[in-house]
């Protein structure tokens, strides 16, 4: 049992280094690399989800993560890199982390987009240090089955997220404890 933990604990590590050396590489993206993907991203965005268009158009300002990676094998983590854009162009680049213990193995891929949908959200957002998710800010996250009956005239949520895969709007997912940090890439 003391060798299994172990063993765990050891490549659990490994992949807590291996997300590390994947931000400290997402982190030296240039702005240009970050922007093609955000556009990438949100064009697919507008193309698979039912109103998206119109969050984008409504929002105060929209944070684009086009790919967060999430590894693990027992302790594991997310991370990503992605851009602020206000009236459709891009003010600030970011990256989220999200650290986390406990049954899981493997690895996969999710775009997250946060559509700020007041002025008191966006600039409570740009006036931070460092956001987290669920401390900072609460954000309703639309999901597979909502996401045909949501628009911005019945989400009255400040910040309203959306989280997808290959396969379009993801279910039971969860943003809490991701934390939002202002980057300059190159």
């Amino acid at each position: 049992m003391a060798r299994t933990l172990a063993s765990s604990t050891c490549v659990g590590a490994v992949v807590v280094v291996a997300l590390h050396a994947t931000a400290v590489v997402g982190v030296a993206a240039s702005a240009q690399d970050i922007d093609r993907r955000v556009d990438a991203a949100v064009d697919r965005f507008h193309a698979e989800v039912d109103g998206g268009r119109d969050f984008t158009q409504a929002a105060k300002g929209v944070l684009v993560f086009p790919s967060v990676v999430k590894a693990g094998f027992g302790i594991g983590g997310e991370y990503g890199t992605g851009a602020l854009r206000i009236d459709g162009k891009t003010t600030d680049y970011y990256s989220t982390t999200t650290a986390s213990v406990g049954f899981q193995i493997g690895a996969q891929t999710k775009t997250v987009i946060l559509c700020f949908m007041t002025d008191a959200a966006l600039a409570g957002f740009r006036g931070s240090r460092g956001w987290e998710i669920g401390v900072d800010g609460s954000v309703a996250l639309v999901d597979a089955g909502a996401g045909a009956s949501l628009d911005t005239t019945t989400a009255p949520a400040p910040v309203i997220g959306f989280v997808f895969g290959r396969s379009g709007l993801m279910a039971n997912i969860s943003l809490e404890g991701a934390k939002i940090t202002k980057i300059r890439p190159e």
